[in-house]
């Protein structure tokens, strides 16, 4: 089995330079003492531990924001002055007399207010939520309905697309602050202006004592059935943020970090903004969207150390070459790694060649709040693979037995679900109004991650696939029940079904099979109306890339639509035999 051993830049001391060691000594306990807490005993606040207790003496002058605007814009935000803002935006809260615990969405861009909006959020004792600005205005609706969201803080011509239209079915949002981005003289109705608000607000805010399990972020993931499914997290979760960070990023005080995750998303936000922060290090934020030659030279310009990315945005760079990336130098960068989707070895060699380091595949999900399994800097790469677990972390591959219970496999390199011994700081606490749902995912204290994985007998862990239908495309999960459920509104559209279909560059892309109801007929003009009809509710994100029209679905006997049966048809397998599909999600 290959190895890809160390570079020389990599060969350097890592931070979890010795893994035995380290995983056998180590407690979740000793991770809590690296952190300050609040004074005078008054528990763990996440903005404290990610701002105020770096904006006094020598690292109050470090650089805490680096951000790129997307026009050429450039601006500089260091930790003291980062505590101010977000300060001042818990000031705002409180003047507008927003509770301790109620929920504020953050819907925009990555622009600097999102981020002391975060944080000041967090002080407060508000329930930040961020949203994907990419999401059209049916999730974002769901997740703003579910979340009960009392304050939004959005851009005008994003409340002006995707919000106003809404606003009616959002009967617990009662403020809604905007930032201005567009050439239009009044604000929108219903609205306020952000940048007035934080000008008149006191930079000055003690944060209240703060129980380290107080909900502090509720991040929502698509569910193969039903509505999305809201992740409560605490403040506790920092503890693993911070720990997380420097064992399987390698980051440390100092560090030029740039993650390129949007915060809409929970890597956006664990490693985005809090792990980061926490540890002292400058965040580089680019507002722009993609672009190869541009990402190439925020590398090399802006002496980025550690690089935390997406293997979609890896195979769109490899997709034009590795020259234009070795024509340029990367003195400082010393560690790259990804998240979101397995890894291919390919993509890890590609690393060497463009930038002599290779690219460290981990894993983790939204309900664990935190990278669980990594390959580290300290250890050779084995490409294909997640990597190992994470000191405090315990991880097997089993089993469920008929009777519920579970087993390990039983040999090496078998197939099972990936499961964690539960216990670490940011394991979500439950999923939001559904405590059923979140008890299934436990079993005899192991948690059942839903992805199926093997592991090898020098303890590498191998991603298989989902247990379940849900369509992983460039990182991000989609329920296909959102998608079925937003074609179902068309008045053409009897019944729909939705799969992921593999694609060589996102991984998966959202393909939809419909039949109509009678009186309708299938054309090539309506399958483009359809196409439109969920981009505009769905957003480009979620919205299906393909839809095939049908004359009828397959169903079993109890009426629900055979995802399978279409997945399988569309790949061309015998439609009584659909056991490859688990090595192909």
């Amino acid at each position: 089995m290959e190895i890809l051993r160390k570079s020389r830049r990599e060969a350097q001391t890592a931070v979890l330079d010795d893994y035995p060691k380290t995983c056998a000594s180590f407690s979740w306990d000793e991770a809590r003492e690296w952190l300050d807490g609040l004074p005078d005993g008054g528990g763990l606040n996440i903005a404290h531990e990610a701002v105020d207790r770096h904006a006094f003496g020598e690292t109050g002058e470090r650089t805490a924001i680096h951000w790129l605007g997307k026009a050429g814009a450039r601006r500089e935000i260091s930790y003291r002055e980062l505590a101010a803002l977000s300060s001042r935006f818990a000031n705002v809260l409180d003047d507008l007399g927003v509770t301790h615990g109620a929920g504020v969405f953050l819907l925009a861009g990555r622009i600097p207010e999102l981020y002391l909006a975060a944080l000041g959020a967090l002080k407060h004792g508000a329930v930040v939520t961020p949203l994907f600005s990419a999401f059209g205005p049916e999730p974002i609706a769901t997740r703003m309905t579910l979340g009960e969201a009392r304050v939004l803080v959005t851009t005008t011509s994003l409340y002006r697309r995707k919000v106003a239209a809404i606003r009616d079915q959002l009967p617990c949002l009662e403020h809604v602050l905007v930032v201005r981005d567009d050439d239009l003289e009044a604000l929108p109705e219903g609205t306020q202006e952000l940048g007035p608000l934080l000008d008149s607000a006191s930079p000055d805010y003690v944060i209240p004592a703060t129980d380290p399990e107080q909900p502090a972020l509720l991040h929502f993931t698509s569910g193969t059935t039903g509505k999305p499914k809201g992740a409560v997290h605490v403040h506790q979760a920092v503890v693993a943020h911070h720990a997380t960070a420097r064992f399987a990023l390698d980051l440390r005080a100092g560090d030029v970090f740039w993650c390129t995750a949007d915060p809409g998303w929970v890597t956006g936000t664990s490693y985005g903004i809090i792990a980061p922060l926490s540890l002292g290090a400058t965040l580089v934020i680019d507002e722009a969207e993609f672009d190869a030659e541009r990402w190439y030279q925020i590398l090399e310009s802006e002496a980025v150390s550690v690089w935390y990315t997406a293997p979609t945005a890896v195979r769109m760079m490899m997709k034009g070459g590795s020259e234009n990336a070795r024509s340029r130098t990367y003195p400082s960068l010393r560690f790259i790694a990804s998240v979101g989707e397995p890894l291919n070895p390919q993509a890890v060699h590609w690393g060497v060649e463009a930038f002599g380091l290779p690219i460290h595949d981990n894993w983790w999900q939204t309900e664990t709040g935190g990278i669980m399994i990594a390959n580290f800097a300290s250890m050779a790469i084995r490409p294909g693979a997640m990597g190992k677990p994470l000191p405090g972390i315990e991880a097997a591959v089993l089993r469920r037995l008929p009777d519920g219970s579970v087993e390990p496999v039983d040999h090496h390199d078998d197939e099972g679900e990936l499961a964690l011994r539960v216990g670490w700081p940011s394991m979500f606490r439950g999923y939001l109004h559904e405590e059923a749902r979140y008890r299934r995912c436990f079993v005899d204290d192991w948690y059942l991650t839903g992805d199926l994985a093997r592991r090898d007998l020098d303890g590498y862990f191998w991603f298989v696939g989902r247990a379940d239908d849900m369509i992983k495309s460039a990182g991000h999960l989609i329920g296909p029940f959102e998608v079925e459920s937003a074609l179902m509104e068309h008045p053409a559209v009897a019944e729909v079904g939705v799969i992921g279909k593999p694609d060589p560059m996102i991984g998966e892309i959202v393909k939809a099979f419909v039949s109509l109801k009678p009186g309708h007929e299938p054309s090539e003009s309506l399958r483009r109306e359809l196409l439109g009809f969920a981009r505009q509710r769905l957003g480009p994100a979620v919205a299906p890339k393909e839809i095939d029209i049908q004359p009828s679905l397959p169903r079993t006997r109890s009426g629900k639509i055979m995802r399978r049966l279409l997945k399988a048809r569309e790949l061309g397998l015998p439609e009584g035999d659909t056991s490859t599909l688990e090595t192909i999600r």
